[in-house]
């Protein structure tokens, strides 16, 4: 059924609150499935504003604004380097319910720069339909750090409703897609030849992944040069570290409720944490990687933080805080 202008914008403030739900739903799983194939990606959601969705009908002129607008919510996945594209973008199309895949990434126009659109529309995640029945979609953008920057700076100047941008800013805006190209290029060069010094990288790739897992359940600000200090002691208490991402994420579905109430309770915004002080680490992304050790490897955890010169005082808080002795 078409609805009018009027009743479009009325559903979308009634439906708006589960719409963003859904979307974050979507994108932390996402973030799971790409952390267990070991792929570390940045993963934001977000509904439009009633405003803009109001707004967008008005400048495109939609007849059926409901079906037409199809980015009322979105999905953001952000990697380092172009490399990693096609790796999320299969595991995308394998966890979710894929309507279409726009990819003009390898257009055959040699001679012109353009925007490298790697959009998927999907059904999202949690299974929430409409009054009607029918499942919720939203929009998935797949970028790399530089393309993401490029298209949020060229946004403000390129996309004002009713004005076009002289020609000259339109142009050096565009010619920046081939910095952009070249950026990605040399990144993922030295990302690969990194990987040949694992000594270099050492508890690198453990933090990202954490980091990305540890985003599904807060937002909060984190100390990166903690986290490096603290990952490196993990390392030694984690079997392989190439392919640790599989047993992170299975570790927080399993014990995801758990996991869920510990960090209301005892993370930066918990009442543990503000009533006593303590419990540091519980605001950090690594505190996954130690609660995963503290069910499945206590022993070697402890062993690795005795050996370091790390407070005892930081282990043995979030040791309380999962329910067991060290």
């Amino acid at each position: 059924m078409t609805l009018t202008i009027a009743q479009a914008v009325q559903r979308f403030k009634e439906e708006r609150e589960l719409l963003e739900q859904s979307a974050k739903a979507t994108a932390d799983h996402i973030a799971r499935a790409a952390a267990r194939k070991e792929l570390a990606c940045t993963v934001t959601s977000r509904a439009k504003e009633v405003e803009s969705f109001e707004k967008k009908i008005a400048r495109k002129g939609y007849t059926d604004p409901w079906e037409q607008i199809t980015d009322k919510v979105g999905v953001r996945v952000v990697v380092q380097h172009s490399g990693l594209l096609d790796p999320l973008r299969e595991v995308i199309t394998g966890c979710l319910e894929i309507i279409k895949v726009e990819d003009d990434r390898n257009n055959n126009d040699v001679a012109r720069l353009r925007y490298p659109r790697l959009h998927i529309q999907a059904v999202m995640a949690g299974g929430e339909t409409d009054p009607d029945g029918t499942p919720y979609e939203c929009e998935i953008q797949l970028r790399t750090e530089a393309v993401d920057l490029w298209s949020r700076m060229s946004h403000k100047f390129l996309y004002k409703p009713g004005v076009a941008p002289p020609a000259d800013v339109s142009r050096s805006l565009y010619r920046l897609i081939a910095l952009v190209e070249l950026y990605d290029l040399e990144v993922e060069r030295g990302a690969e030849a990194m990987s040949k010094h694992p000594e270099l990288v050492r508890g690198s790739h453990l933090l990202d992944l954490a980091e990305q897992i540890y985003q599904t359940f807060t937002d909060h600000p984190f100390s990166r040069e903690l986290s490096y200090e603290v990952v490196d002691v993990l390392a030694d208490a984690v079997d392989d570290e190439t392919s640790y991402g599989e047993q992170l994420a299975a570790f927080t579905e399993n014990y995801r409720d758990r996991l869920e109430q510990l960090y209301a309770d005892y993370g930066p915004r918990g009442f543990h944490s503000r009533e006593h002080g303590r419990y540091l680490l519980a605001s950090q992304p690594e505190s996954l990687i130690i609660f995963e050790r503290l069910a499945k490897a206590r022993f070697a955890l402890s062993e690795a933080w005795q050996e370091s010169e790390l407070s005892e005082a930081w282990l043995n808080d979030l040791a309380e805080a999962w329910g067991t002795a060290i």
